[in-house]
């Protein structure tokens, strides 16, 4: 039998583990599909463990199935280690775990400090009582005593912006001000271990910045993150490291930028192919695709020669090559470039619905050329996300990230882009 914990422990200091703020070992988490059994199994495993005679088992019960099976990993004080995978394939859950709301089947949960849970933003919060009283009652939750909280209320106040909305009750808040709220009481426990799950993605650009910019410095002062997202960009941009999980399973762990492109390989199916500057994807069943798949994305020189890495300055060609099966009228492409060491934010948006230009195309294969008599970005690591589109608006097909890198000539100290040039002197 394997003993399942989750339990606080100090690590040893004295060890080459000192840092270690998280440790998941041989985590497994088993569900049943079947809501009356499910229900029997549950009232069975509380009499058995009230009376002592409970065996946690490694062995399924029909109906049942493993939302997580043997997970493991460390996470280091000051890290960020971002979780991805598909839909069901065990993020929450084991989000769900690490904070306590529930308890695994098999393996053992290790947490030095305090754990800040961000999987829902205003879930907890009680709508009869106002957003005053539901800060003292989360924050209370989270560890703090009343005199920490009233330390540090004028600031949750200030950073979630809702004004005198603070005495109304909950219930009458927007999904935002519930979210700025939750957010903002989270983040000012000053947690050890952050963990947030689709959350970053509330607001407009500027208060999601304003979180951006506060995660930063809690990274600085040593807070420690689990970050899922679906947005690559997000995962890319704040995790050095990633966990690729899939059925519960852990597919690959490493560099994010690695465990990435796996994951992103897989959705692709068999047979895509993706190498930095270069992108090919699968031929599509007549029965997935919408009437447009794109097949490949890659860049091109002034002499049209396909690039892995273009020059700054120089002439470059972005292409979509895709592949139609019906007459499309008002077609076109939005590319959305993103640095990948920057602040999450794009640096280039190309659309062609923005500069009034769209195509009308046949069945049969083509070539969208994006073209840019000086390229402007910067030397740097880069990942864009495209999507061919009808008005604007409906989505044939899209690529969620085609990584490339920049290089230049010559050296771009302090330069965020690239100007093209001349110098000349006028004497009179």
């Amino acid at each position: 039998m394997v003993k399942a914990v989750v339990r606080a422990s100090a690590i040893d200091p004295s060890e080459s583990q000192a840092d270690v703020v998280l440790s998941v070992q041989g985590v497994s988490k088993k569900f049943c599909r079947n809501l009356k059994r499910s229900l029997f199994y549950g009232v069975r495993d509380i009499a058995s463990e009230i009376v002592g005679a409970k065996e946690r088992s490694q062995h399924l019960r029909p109906k049942e199935f493993w939302a997580l099976k043997d997970v493991s990993f460390q996470l280091r004080r000051g890290e960020a280690l971002g979780l991805i995978g598909k839909n069901g394939s065990g993020k929450s859950t084991l989000l769900r775990i690490i904070a306590g709301l529930i308890r695994p089947d098999a393996g053992t949960v290790e947490v030095n400090g305090r754990v800040a849970p961000l999987i829902a933003l205003g879930a907890g919060f009680n709508p009869i009582l106002t957003g005053r009283e539901n800060i003292y009652a989360n924050m209370s939750i989270l560890g703090l005593s009343k005199r920490e909280i009233d330390k540090r209320f004028d600031e949750v106040l200030d950073f979630a912006e809702i004004g005198e909305a603070i005495d109304s009750p909950v219930q009458s808040y927007s999904s935002g001000m519930a979210a700025r709220l939750g957010f903002a009481s989270a983040i000012h426990t000053e947690p050890d271990i952050l963990l947030v799950d689709e959350v970053l993605a509330v607001g407009d650009i500027r208060f999601r910045s304003k979180c951006r910019r506060q995660l930063h410095k809690l990274r600085q002062n040593g807070t420690s993150f689990i970050l899922v997202s679906h947005h690559a960009q997000m995962i890319l941009e704040t995790c050095h490291q990633a966990i690729y999980l899939l059925n519960g399973r852990s597919i690959a762990t490493g560099d994010t930028p690695t465990v990435m492109n796996q994951y992103e390989e897989d959705i692709f199916a068999v047979g895509g192919k993706k190498t930095p500057g270069k992108l090919i994807l699968p031929h599509k069943a007549p029965s997935e695709s919408t009437g447009l798949d794109i097949l490949s994305v890659f860049l091109r020189n002034s002499q049209f020669a396909p690039v892995l890495s273009p020059q700054t300055g120089e002439p470059t060609y972005f292409c979509v090559a895709c592949k139609a099966s019906k007459e499309i009228e008002n077609f076109g492409l939005l590319v959305s470039i993103h640095e990948l060491s920057g602040e999450g934010e794009p640096v280039l948006v190309l659309s062609s619905f923005n500069d009034r230009i769209t195509f009308n195309i046949k069945p049969g294969l083509h070539e969208i050329r994006i073209a840019m008599p000086h390229l402007g970005l910067k030397t740097g690591n880069y990942t864009a996300t495209i999507y061919a589109r009808k008005d604007g608006i409906y989505t044939f097909d899209s690529v969620e990230s085609f990584m490339f890198t920049v290089r230049a000539k010559e050296g771009m100290s302090r330069c965020l882009f690239y100007q093209p040039r001349t110098w000349e002197i006028a004497s009179s």
